[in-house]
């Protein structure tokens, strides 16, 4: 029962995904079944007429008939392989949209989560390595069309002797029963081995990454790379040598079992043409019939038994896939209401938070309130908790306990486009893609004769740097896909993001370490025109850099996950015994900032 919802769930996610494809392979499996048939009746009658009567007519017709069917089936089946073929391509694409279109609204806090980055990495390691989509998909078909194929040959063989019919079934239980044993070992064999595959293909990989490169030749890494390859390369052919062992003993005997039931099929139809002693006798066109309708009865019900373990098993293998697939996105928590253009407020209350799996709080009952156009600098040592608290802010997690309102709402109540359109961050790990300059800062392919990316760019202080390069702003990002793409600075990368958080124009920007690729004089160029850059929006600055604090309405001081001081920096600076005074007064020394 568990299996087939399973299946059912599989089914209405692949119609959504490719009808047309899904339509073509019920088509194809109906005339398979037609073709074989066909080929089984059509010769009987034409070897009787060749024995009997030698009617010139009738055997042209029946000859043509013969010949007609099969050319047009060959040529249905070679338009349907292509059409086939194609269809499987986009259902595979589809699927892969599916996949990603998931990754990217789960909710964040899953993508975090040991278990479930290691539950999306079997599910792909299903789709791409054991070509779970498209198996389960050609199974289920293949089933379909065994099954039409299987009633049409009882007919047949039903009007030859039911005896028969029940040895073959038998014999075909019997293999079925050895394939079911086999399925079930491969299914765990092949899940025992994703860790050391995952291993494998992990050092595997750093050799074809160029990021990795300078530290492997610096550090002569190389060899042993190649020998954690080789030892996890021995692991996995040890275990394929245990595997492929097994099988060929399974394909042995199912294969002596198929010769036991030809042989007797063979015999039993020979018989009934010389002796009458198990029936009436039957003609040589009748045994030619019988003879393969009980060949193919064999073939295609041992196949329908393959493609049926196949199928189950490909549904396990999808297991990964359909878990995922069924986790509940962050649009699932959101309310209806719209959030306003205009942050007015923003007030934590009671905030507790624990990551998944862990039983220490990050953060523990914290409340503070942010006045609408303020800028709030976040400070406190690693691990204090900085970028949780803003990580909730923008719902990529949810409290444990206590609430987040935005002007005076709960942030779960608001609509989640709505109100994630009123927030920019750039966090520390921001990432630009390969893009072109103008579109990783507009996200958006439409940005041509838009002055407010020049006018951005000039504010950041990128104005020399673009207009240098040879397209300007259509200049490609990296050079992972482009040999004419470029490569910019650490400093002039983080320059990119804040102006592409500014080009959003939201109400409320959030800077997590913005400034921690750049040397101490282009971070004062930033912090000189920061209240410029934010204008009179609502601004959260997390830094290390003690520096940024001058700038700020406030400051919000964390530690070990708790508020313990949220003042003016002239204030706080009056606190000789604080970490902040303790914090900026060391920074202080080390950049020669006059603090008098």
């Amino acid at each position: 029962m568990k299996q087939l919802k399973k299946m059912k769930s599989f089914l209405s996610i692949s119609w959504k995904a490719s009808p047309s494809y899904i339509i073509l392979l019920l088509v194809n499996a109906l005339l398979e079944s037609a073709r074989i048939v066909v080929n089984i009746i059509l010769p009987k009658y034409l070897i009787d007429e060749l024995l009997g009567n030698k009617d010139p007519q009738m055997l042209l017709i029946l000859g043509s008939a013969i010949v007609l069917s099969n050319v047009i089936f060959k040529l249905i089946e070679n338009i349907m392989k292509k059409q086939l073929t194609i269809g499987r391509i986009k259902l595979e694409e589809k699927m892969s949209q599916i996949m990603a279109n998931k990754i990217m609204n789960v909710d964040f806090s899953y993508l975090e989560n040991p278990y479930y980055l290691d539950l999306k990495e079997r599910a792909v390691f299903a789709i791409n390595n054991q070509l779970a989509l498209e198996n389960i998909i050609v199974g289920i078909t293949n089933t379909i069309r065994d099954l039409i194929t299987i009633i049409s040959l009882l007919i047949i063989l039903f009007s030859l002797s039911w005896v028969l019919v029940v040895f073959l079934l038998l014999t075909i239980g019997l293999n079925l029963w050895i394939y079911s044993s086999f399925a079930n070992y491969q299914q765990e064999f092949f899940q025992s081995i994703i860790p050391i595959n995952r291993k494998y293909g992990y050092y595997m990989g750093l050799g074809f990454q160029d990021k990795p490169q300078k530290d492997i030749r610096l550090y002569n890494m190389g060899q042993m790379l190649t020998q954690r390859v080789i030892e996890y390369n021995k692991d996995l052919m040890d275990e394929f040598q245990v595997f492929y062992n097994r099988l060929g003993k399974i394909e042995g005997l199912y294969n002596v079992i198929n010769v036991l039931q030809a042989s007797i099929a063979y015999g039993y139809v020979g018989l009934r043409v010389i002796s009458d002693k198990f029936g009436p006798n039957i003609s040589i066109g009748s045994f030619t019939m019988y003879v393969n309708a009980a060949i193919n009865f064999s073939q295609t019900t041992t196949k329908l038994g393959e493609n049926i373990t196949l199928t189950f098993q490909m549904l396990q293998y999808l297991d990964p896939f359909m878990e995922f697939i069924s986790l509940p996105e962050t649009k699932e928590y959101s309310g209806n209401l719209k959030m306003e253009d205009e942050i007015k407020s923003i007030s934590f209350k009671n905030v507790s938070f624990k990551y998944p799996g862990s039983d220490k709080y990050v953060l523990e009952d914290i409340s503070f309130d942010i006045k609408g156009g303020e800028k709030i600098s976040i400070v406190g040592l690693n691990g204090a908790g900085k970028t949780t608290l803003i990580k909730l802010l923008c719902r990529l997690y949810e409290p444990d306990s206590g609430e987040i309102f935005v002007n005076g709402h709960n942030i779960y109540d608001y609509e989640y486009e709505s109100y994630m359109g009123k927030i920019a961050v750039i966090f520390q790990d921001y990432k630009l893609f390969a893009f072109t300059v103008g579109e990783n800062i507009s996200c958006n392919e439409g940005y041509k004769e838009d002055k407010k990316i020049m006018d951005l760019i000039e504010e950041v202080g990128l104005k020399e740097k673009i207009d240098s390069l040879p397209n300007g702003l259509d200049s490609l990002m990296g050079k992972a896909y482009d040999d004419k793409g470029i490569e910019l600075s650490g400093g002039e990368s983080q320059k990119i993001a804040i102006a592409r958080a500014l080009y959003k124009d939201a109400p409320l920007i959030i800077l997590d370490e913005p400034t921690s690729a750049l040397d101490p004089l282009a971070e004062a160029e930033i912090y000189e025109h920061f209240n410029t850059l934010v204008k009179g929006k609502t601004a959260i600055y997390i830094s290390h850099r003690m520096s940024s604090s001058v700038f700020c309405d406030r400051i919000l001081l964390i530690e070990d996950g708790k508020v313990v001081d949220y003042d003016s920096h002239a204030n706080l600076m009056e606190k000789k015994d604080s970490l902040y005074y303790k914090l900026f007064t060391t920074q202080a020394k080390n950049y020669q900032l006059d603090i008098a």
